[in-house]
Order: C-alpha cells, then sequence, then structure tokens
C-alpha cells in the first residue's frame, strides 16, 4: 500500500576543513521510523516553515544543534523520493569549522563525518539489493570505517556525485 507523499528536506553539510568532510548522524535507536540509520540532518517539512531551505535548517539545529551562523547555503539538488512516500529535497551547503554540536537524543545517537573525496570515489558506491513490497530493489551502499551508508542518504550522495564529478 502506497503510503502518501510526504515532503520533507534534508541539510547535505560539507564541512570546510583542509580536507573537506559531509556531517552526517546515526539516527536513534528507539525511533519508529528508519531507526539506527545513517542519514543527513532533516526532516519532514513544516507548514511554518518559509522553504525548504529553512526546514533543513531548523532540522539540522534541532537535531545535532547546528546552528545558521556557521551554514552557507550552496543550492538545492534535485528531489529524491523513497518507497515511504517521502519527496526529500536535498540542500547542499557549506559548514565553517568551530562549531559546537549539541546532539538531541530524541533523534540522534551520533554525529560524524566522512571525507567528501570517500564518497565522490566511484569504487567506494556499491549496489545493494533487498526485497521490499515483493520486488527486488536495488540501492547504494558506501560502508565507511563502522557506519553503513546506504539507501537514501547513499542515493543523494551518489546524485551530488554525478552532479559535480560526471557534468
Amino acid at each position: 500500500q502506497e503510503r502518501p507523499v510526504r515532503p520533507a528536506a534534508v541539510l547535505v553539510p560539507i564541512v570546510a576543513r583542509d580536507e573537506p568532510t559531509v556531517l552526517l548522524t546515526k539516527r536513534a535507536e528507539h525511533l519508529n521510523e528508519h531507526a539506527g540509520q545513517i542519514s543527513f540532518p532533516g526532516g519532514k517539512i513544516d507548514a511554518t516553515d518559509l522553504s525548504p531551505l529553512d526546514a533543513a535548517l531548523r532540522e539540522a539545529d534541532e537535531e545535532i544543534g547546528l546552528k545558521r551562523a556557521f551554514i552557507d547555503p550552496i543550492g538545492y539538488l534535485d528531489v529524491y523520493a523513497t518507497g515511504f512516500g517521502f519527496r526529500i529535497l536535498p540542500t547542499l551547503a557549506r559548514v565553517r569549522p568551530g562549531f559546537d554540536l549539541t546532539i538531541s537524543q530524541n533523534e540522534v545517537d551520533n554525529v560524524f563525518e566522512v571525507p567528501l573525496a570517500f564518497l565522490m570515489d566511484p569504487l567506494n558506491h556499491k549496489l545493494g539489493t533487498k526485497e521490499f513490497r515483493g520486488m527486488q530493489r536495488s540501492f547504494y551502499e558506501m560502508p565507511f570505517e563502522q557506519h553503513y551508508i546506504w539507501g537514501a542518504t547513499a542515493g543523494m550522495l551518489r546524485a551530488l556525485y554525478e552532479r559535480i564529478c560526471l557534468s
């Protein structure tokens, strides 16, 4: 059974270090949806959000305490649709180092950084498969150290790779 379309926005935070990194979260294990999965900060777009960018910035602050003063938005990537009804608008942003994070234990278990060079190397983009709703589905996987990056997060990272490395 298909779920209704649910608009969402995520922040794709590229930390401007000497070797740039991507800031990712591990969702809390007690959540009802996507528990323990690796994700970008973000979530549903609320009626009070002025834009998808506003939603992504609000969620990043609520989830991990990443303050807007450190974030320079670059632009939107293409909408990413999931089998769970989410229509996610990823917002690419440069993040200045020096931020302090405060993790919301209600939503996030951990925050970590992955080198952008690792994520943009197609040798690290694996295709996995899983049965879902009676069909065999394929998805990207980008395992990094003890972190299993897959599904929508890996798909959006692959889209970023295709946008900046293949165009």
